[in-house]
């Protein structure tokens, strides 16, 4: 465990004490202001447990060195905000937070400092439109290098993880709770390729449970370690807005996917493309909106190379040929291949994530291929 300082892992544990108690505040009235975590021990035990508790009463048996072991035997390491390595995107937060506590690669939080980063968040419940965007855009952002940050959610956070984990990426995960515990439990493999390859971060001490409040609370650390958050499909209101919000608080850029305009699971993106987002049709948007005009293209064409320079001449003509029919038959037609060597060379460049099958046994590029 890294030397995060005494008072900050004090803080930390105090917010993590208080928890269940903003989850009653939250139960009573409107949702706090977001500077509620920016407020001093005794400002913040005051206007969520009463004037009448004091921090040392919530904490009386805290000891820092049992924190630290706690933290070494989930294998959980911790960054204060005294130390280089905190990135410096949570320092512009009004209420950063004292301690991340941390579970994977030791370097990442150094690809954090240095490297782009790209938020990719959305709903929960996505169209197979919306996965495979995501899974493209976490794919080909990491091709190029970018870091993938997202909340390890159901529906488009995986799927961006995932495409990310398949590009031999560097994934980013910020969860709710403690780092030690893979949420939801339903992504248990894919939380254990995060810790592999990338990084499980939480302002959470490990053990933590999440409440409702700390999902929202976390998107701000999303927003604040990324240069650009990019939606897809989101309804109105959700979380991904709220993320969206915390990043153009930041001044960070903010995309978002166009979805169908009579899709109630893409109203809130395609709002976000109303008031000024930028449109994201594939990485090489996000790419262009993030690191200057032409990015996504010089990108794209290295990874376009690179794909298909592992492709047999067969399958790379069979590529070519998708667009030219819908149909295994005028596909083969237009490969100059039969119909038996176009499926299996389809059902490779399926399985490489380069095409896609629609109804009725059609196929399509994917995205970003």
């Amino acid at each position: 465990m890294s030397g995060a300082c005494d008072s900050c892992l004090r803080r930390a544990h105090l917010v993590a004490a208080l928890a269940p108690r903003i989850a009653g505040l939250l139960d009573r009235v409107a949702r706090p202001g977001r500077a509620l975590l920016a407020l001093g021990d005794e400002e913040l035990v005051a206007a969520v447990a009463g004037s009448g508790t004091t921090p040392a009463a919530l904490l009386d048996d805290f000891d820092p060195g049992r924190a630290r072991k706690a933290a070494l035997e989930a294998a959980v390491d911790a960054v204060c905000m005294h130390e280089a390595g905190y990135p410096a995107g949570l320092r512009e937060l009004v209420d950063a937070p004292a301690v991340i506590f941390t579970r994977g690669r030791a370097g990442v939080l150094g690809a954090l400092r240095d490297e782009p980063a790209v938020a990719v968040v959305g709903s929960r419940r996505p169209s197979p439109y919306g996965l495979e965007m995501a899974r493209s855009l976490g794919r080909g952002l990491a091709s190029a290098e970018i870091v993938i940050v997202s909340g390890l959610a159901l529906g488009i956070d995986a799927a961006a993880h995932r495409g990310c984990v398949e590009a031999a990426g560097l994934p980013v995960a910020v969860l709710a709770g403690g780092p030690d515990l893979p949420y939801p439990r339903t992504n248990r493999r894919l939380y254990g390729d995060v810790v592999r390859t990338g990084l499980v971060l939480s302002e959470m001490p490990p053990g933590q449970r999440a409440f409702r409040w700390s999902f929202p609370a976390r998107n701000r650390l999303m927003a604040g370690l990324a240069g650009m958050t990019v939606v897809v499909e989101a309804a109105e209101p959700s979380g991904s807005l709220i993320t969206a919000d915390f990043a153009q608080d930041l001044g960070r850029i903010v995309g978002a996917v166009p979805g169908r305009v009579t899709s109630r699971m893409a109203s809130g993106s395609n709002g976000l493309l109303r008031d000024g987002a930028a449109l994201i049709r594939g990485p090489e948007d996000a790419l262009d909106d993030l690191l200057g005009p032409g990015a996504g293209a010089r990108a794209g064409d290295r990874a376009g190379a690179r794909r298909r320079a592992g492709l047999p001449p067969d399958v790379a003509r069979v590529l070519d040929a998708v667009e030219a029919g819908e149909g295994v038959g005028a596909i083969a037609a237009a490969a100059g291949i039969t119909a038996r060597a176009a499926r299996v060379a389809l059902a490779r460049l399926e399985a490489e994530g380069l095409v896609v099958r629609g109804p009725l046994g059609s196929y399509e590029r994917a995205a970003g291929a």
